[in-house]
């Protein structure tokens, strides 16, 4: 699994299978997309402005990319 998030999108993406593959978006949410891969797995998920969902600092350690500003 690897988590990653964008500040600069405010974007949180939690890959549960890093297989490559085809894959499907189904938005489930108005801020929650799902990334639905071979068999109907669920191998993504991406969560829209995801600082106001999530307490990121919580979820550390993740990769990060770009800089998030300090709260």
């Amino acid at each position: 699994m690897k988590i990653t998030y964008d500040d600069k999108t405010d974007l949180l993406y939690i890959r549960l299978d890093e297989s490559k593959q085809d894959v499907v978006n189904r938005r489930v949410a108005d801020d929650i997309v799902l990334d639905i891969g071979e068999g109907d797995r669920i191998v993504g998920i991406e969560i829209l402005e995801a600082s106001s969902h999530v307490d990121l600092n919580k979820i550390l350690p993740i990769q990060h990319e770009g800089i998030r500003a300090s709260a």
